[in-house]
């Protein structure tokens, strides 16, 4: 089998930004979930709204490919 296909004409990724954060700057439920962890990676929408948060980067990244989703480090 030859066949050509083109999978990204038409079609946008959703991008995704994944980000560090302080878990002591997080509501004090998720601190308490925290497993004694200083930095969790936040997942956010283009519109900034918070989607996830994972333990660590590869985490995030990997939960951001299994969703079809584009992940963009922020700084």
């Amino acid at each position: 089998m030859d066949t050509k296909v083109d999978f990204i004409s038409g079609v946008e990724p959703k991008i995704v930004y994944v980000r560090s954060v302080k878990v002591s700057d997080l509501p004090e439920e998720v601190q308490e979930q925290a497993d004694g962890l200083q930095t969790l990676y936040a997942l956010h929408n283009t519109d900034g709204e918070r989607l996830a948060l994972v333990r660590d980067r590869q985490m995030a990244y990997a939960l951001a490919l299994q969703n079809d989703m584009a992940p963009v480090a922020v700084h």
